[in-house]
Parts: structure tokens; C-alpha cells; sequence
């Protein structure tokens, strides 16, 4: 008896993360990481999960789009369309009123990204597999029919698609061997948000090599004397071997893994991200202002769809030594193809919900590994670290073949809140989530949805102190 797609739920979940200061940078000051939340139902008990992030108001803006999208799966059998995901996404991107409204970008796309990554996490618990394991145990022809490709094929044909992963596939037991052994390789940002004080900041990078990472990012762009002063502190820290964990020796900054990112004397990296927030000259003649800092990369240096404009910058750096990196607000696999063909940027920074959920970024991933361009995702937020560790673990194992230069971002945020967490290993890398049911890692616990479900889950009504102060001033 087939199983079809019966109905889906959305939840407009928040977090009041804008009282701690965390996700602060000089764009967004007052964040409330967010989550848009659907959950497809089915003729039987399999279910899907799947999330879009935001960071506060216009959350419920996106889970009525969530809800346009994701009617247009209701009927439909699910095995018809887990045979042909590339065909699926197409047909989800298809309804010509709702496409007008994007098209590809803004909040309908991010919805679609929410609906589609809801449908993979159904495909992978429906077959008892973690999503990445669902995706590498696929045959090239059945990776490449996956994929978006509408719009790429100047840049990366099927059939090119095909040669890159049928090169790799001799070798993907390999990997996928040496990744759940060893774990792969993360990058801290917990420590450098905008907002933190200068004594936060040093105890959270202390905190973080101990806990065996050895790239680090901080946030930049609001003052350039405090970008340096505040740089200087992480520097000043990562770079001496004296707060390495016990046991630990420096890694060498001119090995295979750390040449060209201005690694220190002990092997650590230290990034910067300006989240858009410059001109392209303001940008270059900033950042310039922080190589004595030595960051490998500066991160979203100006408004994420400029294509031209990041190519300047990289142009205008590569003498400094600095490299070029975004890609956490590319609307979706057009703009990445851009980037790559304009040479615009040094480093690929996939999101899995802003691009338009598995599908997109899989024709994004095999566009990057082409180019030969590190893929290291944008993470953090909500459920982002628990999406990205499956795109990276897929990268490495089926597309690139490589995880020796790539980092995946990691912010040790609101994991508790999700079923099936992310975790760290003790030398800074991600775990190999393994669970046959977690699917894409992103159910979330019902308990947390109904304490912060806005408006009226029980912190909204509740805890919250502003709320909780007007409601009690109203009361008198």
C-alpha cells in the first residue's frame, strides 16, 4: 500500500537569544534566533522535520510560506517522489504564483528550503539512515538526479556531474571510514560575537582551545580600533602554546592543512566576518587596516549578491595575503555559480537552509569541487549545526574527497532543544551523526516548541522579563 503526504504542521519557534548578546555583529545587533518549523505527516507513522532559521520578527512570515510550499506535496505518494528528488524540488520550485514572489530568493525560497529539507529528512528515515549516509550510499546517477541543475549547466553539466562522482566513488568507504574515526574538522565562533566583552572573549577562547579547536572567527566591522583591540586578544592567545590542552604541541602553520590561512606559531587560524556591512572600498581599505591581525579570511565583506564587488575585494586583498569568503546569504546556486565563474571568493560558505534546502546545495557542492574551492558551510543559529554536519560529511565522502583544508562552523548554541544534537569530539571536530532515525538531525523536541513558540508558548507568556514587565505594569 503506498504511503502518501497527508497534511504538515508549522511552528513559529524563538529564542530570546537577543538578552545574551549571542549572534550579535555589526548588521545584526538584536538577534532572536529563530526557527521556522514544518512537519510533513503521512498515510502512516513516517514523518519529515525540517527548518528554515531567522532571527526573530518575520519568522511568521516565512512559516505562512512554508505552509504555500508545502501543500503542494499533499497527495502525493512519497516513494514517486523520493525516485526523482532533482524532479521533486523542480516541482516544488514549479507553482507560478508562488515563484513570482521570488523568483529563487527571499522568503519563498528559504520556505522551499524548509519544505525540501523536511522531504529529505523523510527519504533518510524511511531507509533507517542518517541523511549523509543516505546521500553517499547513492550511485553517481542517483546523487546527480538529486541535485537543482536548472540554470547551472554553463558552469557544471550532468555529465561533468557524473565523471567528478564516479571518480570518487572507488574511494568513498575510505572516507567515510577516516571521518568516523577521526571526526571533521571544526572552527569556533562562540568567542568573537560583537556584543561580548573583552574578558568574555578571552575566557570563551581559552575555553575553545581547550576543547581542541584551532580556528577561530570573530566578528568585525563596527569600529575598526576595537576590530584591532579585540583581534589582538584572540591573537594574543591563540598563538601562545601556553593554553594549549595538556599533551598538546603546535601544529606546524606551513603544513598541508594550515599553508596560506596566516596560521600562528601554534597552528591556529583566526577568521573575520564583517556580515555585509561595508562598501566595496570601505571593505578593502578596513580590512587592510587588520592584517596585523593575520585573519585568513574576511567573511561577507559587502552585500552578499554582489558578484563584482567580492571579485574587487579578493583582487584588492590577495597582495595582503587575505583571502575572501561568503556565501551565508547567496540566494541560491545562480549566485555561487557567479562567484566561482567571476573568481569572486577563496572559500564556499554553503547555508542549508537559505539555499533551498539538500537539493540546491548538492548542485552547489559539486559546482565548488569543479572550481576548487574549499567548502566550509556558515553553521550557528538554530539547527544549523545540526543540518551542515550531514552537507559536510556528503562533500567529503562523495563530491570533493577532501577535508583537509575545509572547516565547519560550529557555535554551541541551543543544541538541547534537538532530538538528536550535534556534538564535538575532545580535538574540536564534529561527530558522525548515526542514529537511523535521527534522519537530517532537525526534530525538535515538543517540549521546546510549546515553551517557545510565539507568542504564546510559556516563555513568550511567561519568563520573558520585557514581557513579563509590560504584562505586569497592564496588570496594575
Amino acid at each position: 500500500m503506498s504511503i502518501k503526504i497527508i497534511g504538515y504542521e508549522t511552528h513559529d519557534v524563538r529564542f530570546p537569544t537577543s538578552l545574551s548578546g549571542d549572534g550579535t555583529d555589526a548588521m545584526n545587533t538584536d538577534c532572536d534566533y529563530s526557527s521556522a518549523y514544518v512537519t510533513l505527516r503521512t498515510s502512516s507513522d513516517l514523518v519529515g522535520h525540517g527548518m528554515t532559521f531567522t532571527i526573530g520578527r518575520g519568522n511568521d512570515i516565512v512559516c505562512a510560506a512554508i505552509k504555500e510550499v508545502a501543500n503542494r506535496l499533499v497527495g502525493k505518494d512519497v516513494e514517486e517522489l523520493f525516485a526523482n528528488m532533482g524532479k521533486t524540488w523542480d516541482y516544488l520550485c514549479a507553482d507560478p504564483q508562488l515563484r513570482w514572489i521570488g523568483p529563487e530568493k527571499g522568503v519563498i525560497h528559504i520556505a522551499l528550503g524548509a519544505v525540501n529539507n523536511a522531504l529529505w529528512d523523510m527519504y533518510a528515515r524511511s531507509r533507517k539512515k542518517p541523511l549523509w549516509k543516505l546521500v553517499v550510499d547513492m550511485t553517481p546517477e542517483e546523487l546527480v538526479n538529486s541535485a537543482a541543475f536548472r540554470y547551472i549547466s554553463d558552469a557544471i553539466t550532468k555529465e561533468e556531474a557524473l565523471v567528478m562522482l564516479k571518480a570518487k566513488e572507488s574511494t568513498k568507504a575510505e572516507r567515510e571510514a577516516k571521518v568516523r574515526e577521526v571526526g571533521y574538522p571544526a572552527y569556533v565562533t562562540s568567542a568573537g560575537w560583537l556584543g561580548y566583552s573583552d574578558e568574555k572573549i578571552a575566557r570563551l577562547t581559552k575555553e575553545a582551545i581547550q576543547a581542541g579547536f584551532n580556528h577561530f572567527k570573530m566578528k568585525v566591522g563596527a569600529d575598526l580600533d576595537n576590530d584591532l583591540r579585540r583581534g589582538k586578544i584572540i591573537r594574543s592567545i591563540i598563538d601562545d602554546p601556553q593554553y594549549l590542552p595538556a599533551g598538546h604541541k603546535p601544529r606546524d602553520p606551513n603544513g598541508p592543512d594550515l599553508v596560506g590561512k596566516n596560521a600562528g606559531p601554534t597552528g591556529s587560524v583566526l577568521m573575520i566576518d564583517a556580515n555585509q556591512v561595508w562598501d566595496v572600498p570601505q571593505a578593502i581599505e578596513f580590512v587592510k587596516g587588520l592584517e596585523e591581525i593575520k585573519p585568513w579570511f574576511i567573511e561577507e565583506p559587502t552585500a552578499p549578491d554582489d558578484i563584482l564587488g567580492h571579485a574587487a575585494i579578493r583582487r584588492a586583498l590577495k597582495p595582503y595575503g587575505i583571502g575572501v569568503a561568503t556565501g551565508e546569504h547567496a540566494h541560491n546556486r545562480i549566485v555561487f555559480k557567479q562567484l566561482l565563474q567571476a573568481e569572486a571568493i577563496d572559500v564556499c560558505q554553503i547555508d542549508s537552509c537559505r539555499l533551498a534546502g539538500v537539493s540546491e546545495v548538492l548542485s552547489v557542492l559539486l559546482m565548488a569541487a569543479k572550481f576548487g574551492i574549499t567548502v566550509c558551510p556558515h553553521a550557528g543559529g538554530v539547527g544549523l549545526c545540526e543540518y551542515v554536519i550531514h552537507l559536510s560529511l556528503i562533500d567529503y565522502i562523495a563530491v570533493s574527497g577532501s577535508m583537509e583544508r575545509n572547516v565547519l562552523e560550529f557555535v554551541d548554541h541551543l543544541h538541547e532543544h534537538f532530538i538528536h544534537p550535534c556534538s564535538i569530539n575532545k580535538n574540536g571536530r564534529y561527530n558522525v551523526p548515526n542514529h537511523p532515525d535521527e534522519g537530517y538531525s532537525i526534530e525538535m523536541h515538543r517540549s521546546s516548541i510549546e515553551q517557545y513558540e510565539w507568542p504564546h508558548g510559556t516563555y513568550w507568556v511567561n519568563e520573558h522579563p520585557r514581557l513579563k514587565a509590560q504584562a505586569q505594569v497592564q496588570s496594575h
